[in-house]
């Protein structure tokens, strides 16, 4: 793929070397960076960084005035993330669990929630989503099965776009690609 973030390579290497078994796709990726490069100045969340693969996309995407929050409850895993965007200025990582994280938060709503791990995707879903602005983008992926979900996960993703559907307040589009996307669009 073409355009690939400057240091996506060095991720993709780090996360062979330890191990981490749930990178994201290159494809959602390039998605978000479009999507966050449609909100100039826009406030950004990803919740569940891991080793940064999408934090890089999302980063690339965003302007000068842009900012973004990525949290993730794996200290290890934040750690290489600080290192490998260390000088970035339009960033805040954090280290807590995303419950407890969503459950406190109060400042300002987003334009783009990048929901990447349980909380704000299977748990605290009307949380996650009052902190969305009107017209921005929420954002799932890993809803087609993936070769790392636990027995009976399936069950769980396919309640979810339930929920999801039943929304009147959101738009949504569920993309049989890449890893099984959803992006859907606060309306109300």
């Amino acid at each position: 793929m073409k355009n690939l973030p400057s240091v996506y390579a060095d991720l993709q290497a780090k996360s062979e070397e330890i191990g981490f078994d749930m990178p994201s796709d290159v494809h959602a990726g390039s998605l978000l960076k479009t999507l966050v490069s449609s909100k100039p100045g826009g406030n950004f969340l990803e919740l569940g960084t891991g080793i940064g693969l999408s934090l890089a996309w999302m980063l690339e995407g965003m302007d000068s005035d842009s900012k973004v929050i990525s949290i993730d409850n794996d200290e290890e895993l934040i750690e290489i993330a600080k290192d490998f965007f260390e000088r970035e200025t339009r960033l805040e990582l954090i280290c807590e669990d995303g419950a407890d994280w969503l459950s406190n938060y109060s400042g300002e709503a987003f334009d783009l929630i990048f929901a990447d791990a349980w909380p704000g995707k299977y748990s605290l879903l009307d949380r996650t989503l009052s902190l969305l602005k009107l017209g921005g983008f929420y954002v799932i992926d890993d809803m087609s099965k993936q070769p790392n979900w636990p027995e009976g996960h399936d069950l769980n993703a396919v309640e979810l776009v339930k929920i999801l559907e039943a929304k009147e307040d959101l738009t949504i589009t569920k993309m049989d690609w890449s890893t099984g996307i959803i992006v859907a669009v606060k309306t109300k």
